[in-house]
């Protein structure tokens, strides 16, 4: 199982639509491509100096195969999306992890 999981860092004045459209929009977009079977979506909870919150967003696909598929075929289109929303207010990092 292959973890996907997308940190982003989101400003104060984003950040109530940055929820909304992540929950009612950009999640079920990366759903409906089939490619992952589960997603979660998270803030963290630390104290930042610039008043930003962190959140975590994991999608669980079933191999790298699948995972290579997404990059390849969706999360350009995808990607593309949050940045013309979002600029520079919601910055992303993001990882893959293997479930053992």
């Amino acid at each position: 199982m292959i973890l996907y999981n997308v940190t982003i860092n989101v400003t104060p004045e984003i950040e109530s639509d940055f929820i909304q459209w992540m929950r009612e929009t950009h999640i079920p977009e990366v759903m409906a491509t089939g490619i992952f079977t589960e997603h979660k979506f998270l803030r963290l909870l630390h104290d930042s100096d610039d008043g930003s919150t962190n959140y975590a967003v994991q999608f669980f696909t079933e191999s790298m195969e699948r995972m290579q598929d997404y990059e390849k075929n969706f999360a350009p289109a995808l990607r593309e999306k949050t940045q013309e929303r979002y600029q520079d207010k919601a910055l992303a990092f993001r990882t893959l992890l293997e479930i053992l």
